[in-house]
């Protein structure tokens, strides 16, 4: 239900500025540090327009949600119609930009039950159409790995790189390399030497094909 109080329009080059400068935050040091002050600071703009474009803070993360969104099913669904689609997915995955923007915004999810449920129901649906191509593209190799289950291929893909991500952070790395050599020599034997497919995007947007 409306307030009443006037929102700014969607195109406006200061409510798109907003949106890049939360990303940045988001990104660069945690999503506890996007607040309204902070993400108006780093836009170079003043506090209150925060609140001119977007009524809350939640319909803020919503917004930066929703405008990567589409881009990324358009990214991921080229990703998927390349001839290597398991490499590319790989590589989209492990990019540490998306990995980071989506870790934060996943730990964000957790306390906004709207951007859980929107990031919920993108997730499922990018997941149908990528379990579609990957397992035609496992039914086409020749590889004793060639009856790994779609689904499961595609969490161990889209997943890794977070995991690895949040270990990390906590000054750990055992098994890191060893786990990023197994995954890629799995694809090798599937799909052959990897040609690039991925190059990464600015500003980061996030993928989300790996959650529920």
């Amino acid at each position: 239900m409306s307030d009443g109080r006037r929102i700014g329009t969607r195109d406006a080059a200061s409510r798109t500025a907003l949106l890049d400068a939360a990303e940045r935050l988001m990104v660069e040091k945690g999503y506890g540090a996007v607040t309204s002050r902070k993400v108006a600071d780093e836009a170079g703009l003043k506090p209150q327009l925060v609140h001119y474009y977007f009524r809350t803070m939640d319909e803020l993360f919503l917004e930066m949600f929703r405008r990567r969104a589409a881009e990324g099913v358009e990214q991921q669904r080229a990703l998927l119609n390349c001839p290597q689609p398991l490499w590319a997915l790989w590589q989209f995955s492990t990019d540490p930009q998306i990995a980071a923007f989506t870790t934060e915004l996943l730990a964000l999810a957790n306390h906004r039950k709207e951007l859980r449920a929107e990031i919920a129901k993108y997730s499922a649906e990018l997941r149908i159409e990528a379990q579609r191509t990957i397992e035609k593209a496992l039914t086409r190799a020749e590889s004793r790995f060639g009856e790994i289950p779609p689904a499961a291929l595609i969490v161990v893909l889209t997943s890794v790189s977070r995991v690895v991500m949040m270990e990390e952070s906590l000054g750990f790395s055992d098994g890191h390399r060893e786990t990023y050599e197994l995954v890629e020599s799995v694809l090798t034997e599937l799909e052959g030497s990897p040609r690039q497919y991925y190059s990464p995007p600015v500003p980061p947007f996030p993928t989300f094909g790996g959650d529920d």
